[in-house]
């Protein structure tokens, strides 16, 4: 492993790069414990108002999705990246304040989380396309591993610290900390030395909408990944941001166990951050998906109340299987879609990806106050499995190879 690392170190701009991702997800790894258990704490709110608030950003983030695709193959990516996570920052912070002082509402949080929706839009199609601007094309399982390494040591450290800080100071405090990690990831990307994008033909937007879809829909495998995750998606945020706090909201110690929870999983993921920077998958997408449907134990140990450490367990399984399914799709299209139309194909792809997450996220507090939760995560676990299974009756899927390492 040192020495691919320190390959990948003489890449100018890929150790800064790494060092903003571990960064900014310290504060993610904060941010959903923090603001579920600080609209749980509210006065009167119930699992709607969680629903509320969690659904508000994501309702944007996907409206303008296609849009921030556009943006990221016109102008320079880290820029755009950079310049949306500072501003992100006050956002973050004005909800970590309104916290603090008690004078918060649902409101004012699901406005805030849909400000930073409409600049998560802008963010993911050109995050995604910075790394293949930093490095070679058969460096890129190596790059995306690394990158997935250092993004979940951070986010298991913020996963941690913020059940701590949730249960000794408030909600609002480990918001703040959120805040913080955005503002310097986004100076140190801000920063990054990366080519402007040339552009040969001048154009409109929804030109380039038009033959970014056409790059979209050329490719069978990508197309059927993005409907299945369309499904298993809706399944796992749902989960994520509403069903596994709800689980845990009964307990007096409920934001530390699930915050151990949301450790387990991206513990996980650091084991598969380094099952991928050490093995090449001879058809990957027919082993990511496979594993992925392996995800459901997750929700089915939750909604069986099993003890703590069986659901850490099955969250560390989930979470292995996540990130090499993560490694494998980044460097599956960063591969084989030009980097001209990256931007915008990346853009469809979460258009899809998520397109039914904010229905889920909705849908879900009123849906487990009306049928219970545990009956829920017996839904979203049985969506998982049976999208993942689905997508690999397509050959293109099962029969899909990478560029090989170098």
């Amino acid at each position: 492993m040192r020495r691919e690392l320190q390959d990948l170190h003489s890449h100018p701009g890929f150790t800064a790069l790494a060092a903003s991702r571990f960064i900014s997800n310290v504060g993610n790894g904060i941010s959903p414990v923090a603001l579920a258990f600080g609209v749980l704490a509210l006065p009167g709110a119930t699992a709607k108002d969680l629903s509320i608030v969690m659904a508000a950003r994501m309702f944007p983030m996907i409206a303008l999705m296609l849009f921030g695709g556009v943006v990221g193959d016109r102008f320079k990516r880290n820029r755009i990246v950079g310049g949306a996570d500072v501003i992100g920052s006050a956002f973050a912070a004005i909800s970590a304040i309104s916290l603090i002082v008690n004078s918060s509402s649902v409101l004012l949080l699901a406005l805030m989380g849909a400000l930073f929706g409409i600049l998560n839009a802008l963010w993911w199609p050109a995050m995604s396309g910075v790394l293949p601007e930093v490095l070679p094309k058969e460096k890129l399982q190596h790059g995306n591993a690394v990158i997935a390494l250092t993004t979940n040591i951070g986010y298991v450290a913020g996963a941690l610290l913020g059940g701590v800080l949730v249960t000794a100071f408030g909600s609002g405090w480990a918001l703040l900390v959120d805040a913080i990690s955005f503002f310097i990831a986004g100076i140190i990307v801000w920063n990054l030395d990366l080519p402007t994008i040339v552009r040969e033909n001048a154009n409109t937007v929804f030109q380039d909408l038009k033959s970014g879809w056409r790059e979209f829909i050329s490719r069978s495998w990508v197309v059927t990944v993005v409907v299945a995750f369309a499904i298993i998606n809706l399944a796992y945020e749902s989960l994520l941001q509403i069903l596994g706090p709800l689980n845990f909201s009964k307990f007096d110690n409920g934001p530390q166990f699930w915050s151990f929870n949301l450790a387990a999983l991206t513990t996980g993921m650091l084991i598969g951050s380094v099952i991928s920077l050490k093995v090449h998958f001879g058809r990957p997408l027919l082993f990511a998906m496979l594993i992925i449907s392996a995800t459901a134990i997750w929700d089915f140990s939750l909604a069986l109340s099993t003890p703590l450490w069986i659901s850490l367990i099955c969250a560390f399984l989930a979470g292995i299987a996540i990130d090499i399914f993560m490694v494998v799709w980044n460097t599956s299209l960063q591969s084989h879609i030009p980097e001209e139309s990256y931007s915008r194909v990346v853009a469809y792809d979460a258009f899809g990806s998520f397109g039914l997450s904010p229905l889920g996220i909705a849908a879900a507090g009123p849906l487990a106050e009306l049928f219970g939760v545990s009956t829920m995560l017996y839904i979203t676990g049985a969506l998982t499995l049976t999208a993942a299974l689905a997508a690999l009756s397509v050959k293109s899927v099962r029969d899909l190879k990478l560029v090989r390492k170098a």
